[in-house]
Order: structure tokens, then sequence, then C-alpha cells
């Protein structure tokens, strides 16, 4: 079962189970998926579907961060059970050492000689590393790799 049908069917669940909580993120989530779908006329992989987690995962955090800065804790609260909800369809994160570990690889293989091929190297990282590493972090690494 792909993730789009996962998704569906978790909505289907929370439903029945009447948690008005889960329900209302699922659909926000489906609402974005199906928005994709009519925007660019595509049938959506888990790629896609990962992507827009991914997107929603950053609105959620950066949310969080302004309304504890705002002293508004009752929204943010309401933040971080979006984002507990949207956590679950995310694949599980990758350590520290098997990023670095991809980063060298990716280096290896295109044979990137300077900062200048940043952008080659971030090309083959992003659909590796998509939802599964903080792409800023990773970035950060392929610089100091690419530097040395």
């Amino acid at each position: 079962m792909g993730l789009k049908e996962q998704i569906t069917e978790d909505m289907k669940a929370a439903m029945r189970a009447k948690d008005m909580g889960k329900l209302g993120t699922i659909r926000l989530l489906t609402a974005a998926m199906k928005q994709k779908e009519v925007d660019e006329r595509v049938e959506l992989t888990d790629a896609h579907v990962l992507a827009i987690i991914d997107k929603m995962v950053k609105q959620r955090k950066d949310s969080i961060s302004q309304f504890e800065a705002g002293g508004r804790q009752d929204l943010a609260d309401v933040e971080k059970a979006e984002l507990a909800v949207l956590a679950t369809y995310m694949p599980a994160s990758l350590s520290d050492d098997e990023i670095k570990a991809e980063v060298q690889a990716a280096v290896a293989a295109t044979g990137a000689a300077g900062p200048q091929d940043m952008g080659k190297v971030m090309g083959v990282l992003k659909p590796k590393l998509a939802g599964r590493a903080d792409m800023t972090a990773v970035s950060a690494l392929v610089k100091a790799a690419l530097a040395s």
C-alpha cells in the first residue's frame, strides 16, 4: 500500500474513532495532496507525498517557534499535535554518521572538487535524503566536505 492510500485509510479510521485532532490534520494533508494533483496535473507518488509532508512539518516547526516567542502556548500546542500526526508518515531519520557517509559517497560519485560543485552533490543527495534528513544540515556538511 502506498503512502497516499495509507493516509486515506488513517483518515477513515480517525473518522470512525471520532479523533477530531488527528482527523483535522489528515484532512489538511489530503487537501494539500489534492491541490498538488490539480495544480500540476500529476498522479502523486510516495516521493511527492513525502515532499508535501516535509513542507508541512517545516511550517509547523516554524509556527511553533513563532507562537512560543509570542507567548501563545495554546496555539503552539495545537501545532505540536499536528506535527506529531505528520511525523508518523515520515520515514525514519538518518543518524549523523549515516548522513556523513551519504555526503562522502555523493562527493566521490560526482567527482566534486570544490564549492562550485555543490549543486551537483546536492542534486544527488536530495532525492536520497528527502524526508530522512534536515537538508539545511546536509547542505552545511556538503559545504564543509567541499571546502577541505
